[in-house]
């Protein structure tokens, strides 16, 4: 469609790297709007030994664009949305899935251990609203607005499928300001 999306280093934007989430509507030829998501970029691995930028790149799959889109979008309307305990490897491939968080190992136990890592540092994940999904054949890229603990925090998650199920997942996980308005 009209969005794009891009996943990249940023270096010149002061003493610490970040990685970054951009996603550009596209008008007339132009950019009409801008979304993104930064975090710093780690120089260690994450226990799987990957980074937050490396991995699987090769777009694939796209009569399958409108399948992955929904079955990510569902992952997380029911999870951390509507916080039900459900079956995950309905959706997540459980002999393969690949972690680039950088505090994550790969498979369903690392996804685990972080999760249960984060909780007990009161660090526990809602997503609020997902607000914008771009997708193309095996990648869907989400951005939703939540919490982590209780800092407002927004999510960007990309995610690679094959054969129906995630099997790679990048993120980028920040803290935000929410807008306020003054009564003056």
């Amino acid at each position: 469609g009209d969005l794009v999306a891009t996943h990249s280093s940023y270096y010149n934007l002061g003493e610490t790297p970040l990685v970054a989430f951009d996603i550009f509507r596209i008008e007339d030829g132009r950019i009409a709007e801008h979304w993104d998501n930064l975090q710093p970029l780690r120089d260690a691995q994450n226990p799987a030994g990957r980074t937050q930028t490396d991995g699987w790149t090769e777009v694939t799959d796209l009569g399958k664009t409108a399948e992955n889109k929904a079955l990510v979008v569902e992952l997380l309307e029911r999870t951390f949305i509507g916080g039900e305990r459900l079956d995950v490897t309905q959706y997540i491939n459980p002999a393969v899935y690949l972690q680039h968080n950088p505090d994550a190992g790969d498979g369903l136990q690392g996804l685990q251990e972080m999760m249960a890592a984060n909780a007990a540092r009161g660090l526990k994940i809602r997503y609020d609203e997902i607000g914008i999904v771009v997708a193309e054949g095996n990648f869907v890229l989400t951005g939703a607005s939540g919490a982590q603990g209780e800092m407002p925090t927004a999510f960007y998650d990309l995610w690679r499928l094959e054969n129906g199920l995630i099997v790679e997942h990048w993120d980028v996980i920040a803290p935000y300001v929410a807008k306020t308005t003054s009564g003056v």
